[in-house]
């Protein structure tokens, strides 16, 4: 018998398309759109659309790159990594098995610490290069916050700049806001936002 009809592999595969049938829900919910309007855009029945969400239908890697296009995310949030105990899935997330977001060229790396996008809010580990910012002002619906891990960062809430290093942290709900790195060893930033919009 091959590895991929063996019970494991199968109970491992379902485990790995509920997750990402949660993440595809808990994206399109947190951005207010409907099974039809996410077909519309995908060019795909709304039937098809419902069934991925429930798991029951796994999409193609070209769905994924368009999922990922839809919803402003990188491709790489969909896949998830190996979690070898059944009972840690969804619930434990180990430091060698999480999901990177980003790559280093953008001067921003994201790790996902939370096991989906399932909840009320995501953690992510954000990992800012020396002198790397966001230029252009950005705006969510969601209540954000941030512990500084390590490092320097700036970051300007509804126009105030704040100066921030380790220890310090921060709160914000559906301000407009940019950060920079202003120092010269990376900042690490664990960052807690909610509704999930990864």
């Amino acid at each position: 018998m091959s590895d991929l009809a063996s019970p494991t592999a199968r109970t491992l595969q379902g485990a790995d398309e509920r997750v990402l049938a949660g993440d595809i829900r808990a994206l399109r919910r947190v951005r207010g759109l409907t099974l039809a309007e996410i077909a519309l855009k995908l060019g795909r029945s709304v039937g098809w659309v419902s069934q991925v969400e429930r798991g029951l239908s796994t999409p193609s890697l070209s769905d994924l790159r368009a999922f990922a296009e839809l919803f402003g995310v990188p491709i790489s949030l969909f896949f998830s990594h190996d979690v070898p105990v059944e009972s840690e899935r969804g619930v434990v997330v180990r430091a060698g098995k999480r999901r990177t977001l980003g790559t280093s060229e953008s001067g921003l790396v994201e790790e996902l610490l939370s096991p989906d996008l399932g909840g009320s809010f995501e953690m992510v580990r954000s990992v800012f290069a020396p002198g790397a910012e966001l230029k252009s002002e950005a705006r969510r619906p969601t209540e954000e916050a941030g512990y500084i891990a390590s490092g320097q960062f700036d970051i300007e809430i509804a126009g105030a700049w704040h100066r921030l290093g380790e220890g310090d942290s921060f709160r914000f709900e559906g301000k407009p806001y940019r950060w920079r790195n202003p120092g010269s060893e990376p900042a690490v930033v664990i960052w807690v936002v909610s509704p999930p919009v990864y």
